[in-house]
């Protein structure tokens, strides 16, 4: 059938009817909030490229989660900056260290609400590669030694599980880490807590504001020799396949926004929940065509987690998490 017996402006021409034939709904449930910490007390220290973000003392941040959790958001992801950096980034796995003082605080005051942790080394050590480096025999040159990793990040669930983390987040892209971090969980008697990977986390020039949130720009060279290629789309089925086989119940996208393709292959070949990373750079770049006046934020940050969710992703960590509850709500 085509026009004009066939007219499809018929469903739009006003918001009861669009709200009808809607395919796509995006919902505060989809929400996970990224959050920073810091030691000391009383410290919420703006992050200067993501307006509105902040480091927060332990202190400040669980009345944050306090917050978030009062107007539905089902969880959060937490990043730590130590007070102490070394080669092999103690504090990501010290009982005492900054994401565990985090948890059990969180826990205390909001039992209601998720509590996610990122597992990776880059903000512990004081080299910023997300695990042990080592020098090359042959060249001298440094690169990370991914098996002496694995024994590090595996400490390091290990610990925020202890201190009460209700999901475990792998981001270092090292191989075999799913399937370690899942047999030490399990062999300490976390087999009820699921692991998120980040699974296709891509070498991306969109990560910069998060660097300067948690202080982990790398002191040489890039990560590109373990994060994703971001010419590579087949390669990212291989890596989700193999975390799945690994133990991963939850597998991610990082970012979100380039690459909506890659969330769309992942939804359309694994039945498996997918999250998706809309990171600071993709919010950065919003809020400072905001601020002049060239958008209007509210529109286009909802328009940009609707697309990520019409890609696929069940789930969206955003740095808008706190004002799309709040937008959606109205």
């Amino acid at each position: 059938m085509s026009f004009p017996k066939q007219r499809l402006r018929r469903l739009r021409q006003n918001e009861n009817i669009r709200r009808l034939v809607r395919e796509t709904h995006l919902s505060v449930d989809d929400l996970i909030m990224p959050l920073f910490v810091r030691p000391g007390k009383g410290i919420k220290q703006p992050i200067p490229s993501m307006p509105g973000n902040y480091q927060m003392s332990v202190d400040i941040l669980t009345e944050e989660v306090k917050e978030l959790e009062a107007i539905g958001i089902p969880g959060i992801i937490l990043f730590g900056i130590p007070e102490v950096k070394d080669e092999l980034g103690s504090d990501a796995y010290s009982d005492a260290g900054i994401i565990q003082k985090a948890i059990t605080a969180i826990k205390k005051e909001a039992r209601d609400i998720l509590v996610l942790t990122d597992v990776c080394m880059c903000e512990y050590t004081s080299h910023g590669h997300c695990g042990f480096l080592k020098a090359d025999e042959h060249t001298g040159h440094f690169e990370i030694d991914n098996d002496k990793t694995l024994e590090l990040l595996a400490k390091e669930a290990v610990s925020h599980a202890n201190a009460g983390a209700d999901i475990i987040a792998p981001s270092d892209m090292m191989d075999g880490r799913i399937g370690t971090i899942r047999e030490a969980l399990d062999r300490e008697g976390f087999r009820q807590i699921p692991i998120m990977a980040y699974s296709a986390k891509y070498a991306s020039g969109f990560y910069g504001p998060f660097r300067e949130a948690a202080e982990s720009t790398p002191e040489m060279g890039d990560r590109s020799s373990y994060q994703m290629d971001s010419h590579n789309a087949v390669e990212a089925l291989r890596e989700v396949s193999l975390d799945i086989e690994e133990g991963a119940d939850i597998v991610m996208v990082k970012p979100a926004l380039a690459y909506l393709d890659i969330i769309r292959n992942l939804k359309e070949n694994f039945n498996y929940p997918i999250a998706a990373y809309n990171v600071s750079g993709e919010f950065s770049i919003v809020k400072a065509a905001a601020e002049k006046g060239w958008i209007d934020e509210k529109r286009v940050a909802l328009e940009i987690l609707t697309a990520i969710k019409r890609a696929g992703a069940d789930i969206i960590l955003t740095y808008w998490a706190k004002d799309a509850a709040r937008w959606l709500k109205e």
